[in-house]
């Protein structure tokens, strides 16, 4: 597995936001949900015990995730003119008839379509990887089916 992940400045800045709300807010709450809970006795039939027990693991697990993610982080640096597409760039393909739709390549922590942000390690991000303007490409979605797409900027 790659050990490199990609984010854009504000991804990392998202991240470490998020990281700092855990390693406060989160754990604060959760030192109080168990302290509340231990007040009430029987831990063995204690539901609120083992549900606090429980979203501290989800809690601990997710701080570990995002620290691992941030120290082995490599921030996109996006610049004014790319020659061909690399992971950073803002891509503008078309599809046959359908209207041209652009997108950012970004590493799979930060990938949302409806953003307009695709992972470079998605079916259509691999594919358009290395090429330039004026380049077809063709792409094997997931559910087998083949597209060609033009690409019709890169900024």
């Amino acid at each position: 597995m790659n050990d490199i992940h990609y984010l854009t400045p504000e991804g990392k800045q998202k991240l470490q936001a998020e990281l700092q709300s855990l390693v406060t807010e989160g754990r604060d709450e959760i030192a109080k949900r168990l302290k509340h809970a231990i007040s009430m006795g029987d831990l063995s039939e204690n539901a609120d015990y083992h549900k606090a027990k429980e979203d501290q693991g989800f809690l601990e697990g997710r701080i570990q995730e995002i620290e691992f993610l941030l120290k082995n982080a490599e921030v996109i640096v996006t610049r004014d003119n790319y020659h061909e597409v690399i992971i950073g760039a803002q891509v503008t393909i078309k599809e046959g008839e359908f209207e041209p739709e652009t997108y950012s390549l970004v590493g799979p922590q930060e990938a949302n379509p409806r953003e307009g942000k695709i992972s470079h390690e998605s079916p259509i991000g691999k594919a358009l990887l290395g090429h330039k303007v004026g380049d077809f490409i063709q792409v094997e979605l997931p559910n087998g089916e083949k597209i060609e797409l033009e690409i019709l900027a890169i900024e």
